[in-house]
């Protein structure tokens, strides 16, 4: 089954289980239900075709279990630095070189980024910068962002192609 297919069939199948949801499994809605996951599956293909790479299993959870800890160590240093005068608060911007090309990968590595307290990307260019906003730009950013990003790539299969 190519890759092409593949998608369609998952993405039809994730559709439809929504309007499962939605209807909350009336089966009086069925046809309707597949009509629409077919319409919905073929608007998703066009607006996103099917990658190239897809998720890898076991770097996902790796990047998961990971991301998890950081939410927690972060959010817990942002809550000691807003309730603790004395803990110094450097805010500023850092440039970080993104190691994944521009795109939906791109653009979801960002999302995620910005779900850890303490720093927001905040813009993005072609060459693969990305500009941070950060509570303390005396910390480590660029250096956990890149760890953060190669996990990500590891886990969506997300590669830069620059040639």
């Amino acid at each position: 089954m190519s890759n092409f297919w593949r998608s369609a069939a998952i993405r039809g199948a994730m559709f439809f289980a929504l309007w499962v949801i939605l209807t909350l499994g009336d089966r009086n809605d069925f046809a309707v239900g597949i009509f629409a996951a077919i319409i919905a599956t073929w608007i998703s293909l066009f607006l996103l075709p099917p990658a190239p790479t897809h998720p890898s299993l076991l770097p996902l959870l790796k990047f998961m279990l990971h991301f998890f800890r950081q939410s927690v160590i972060a959010g817990l240093d942002v809550a000691k630095r807003a309730f603790d005068p004395k803990l110094p608060l450097n805010p500023g911007y850092v440039q970080f070189s993104c190691p994944i090309s521009a795109g939906p990968a791109r653009s979801a590595f960002c999302a995620l980024s910005s779900l850890l307290p303490g720093t927001m990307p905040v813009k993005s260019d072609a060459t693969g910068n990305v500009l941070v906003h950060c509570l303390d730009t005396l910390q480590p950013v660029v250096e956990q962002l890149s760890k953060d990003a190669s996990l990500f790539r590891a886990a969506a299969g997300a590669v830069r192609n620059d040639g």
